[in-house]
């Protein structure tokens, strides 16, 4: 269930940083349905999407609301890991490669207060066949600092996994 946007808090639209493009998703039509990026006014995470003209990879501003909520005051490790889950998953897709999470291996190395604009950035480490090694972070803009980072093995999939996700964002387009 999406969260009661009338109550959210009062949060300034994301500003792209200087060399980022704004995007959306390959996989917009599933964007709805996304615990992470589906409910862009809700309190729990605001995800804006851009890519960075330097060296094309998907980088991101989230926003992590009280609806994230873990440790008092702190997001929750599980929003975080969700975070960079999507982040990992989209920036292979932006990449060119249609996959499917296997494996993500997260680390959090500072806690993230709620309530705080977050620089997200996701690369691919690596191309074996259809293993697709991403790598990302979730960093502190006003120092650099590093919140969580996290290692992924997203799997290609193929042609027959494609008709069927397709069949289901045709069944949820209005």
């Amino acid at each position: 269930m999406l969260e009661d946007a009338s109550n959210s808090p009062s949060v300034p639209e994301p500003v792209a940083e200087p060399g980022w493009t704004p995007t959306e998703v390959p996989m917009d039509s599933f964007r709805g349905a996304s615990y992470v990026s589906g409910d862009p006014r809700g309190t729990r995470l605001r995800v804006a999407y851009y890519l960075r003209d330097t060296d094309g990879a998907l980088v991101a501003k989230v926003w992590f609301g009280p609806g994230a909520g873990g440790p008092p005051g702190h997001a929750h490790g599980g929003a975080m890991a969700a975070v960079l889950d999507e982040m990992l998953g989209m920036g292979a897709w932006m990449a060119g490669h249609k996959v499917l999470g296997a494996s993500l291996n997260t680390r959090f190395l500072k806690m993230l207060p709620l309530g705080v604009d977050t620089i997200v950035e996701s690369q691919v480490a690596s191309v074996n066949g259809r293993r697709v090694l991403m790598r990302g972070r979730i960093l502190d803009p006003s120092d650099g600092s590093v919140f969580a980072e996290a290692e992924g093995v997203f799997v290609k999939f193929g042609p027959e996994q494609h008709r069927h996700f397709a069949g289901i964002a045709a069944e949820r387009s209005p």
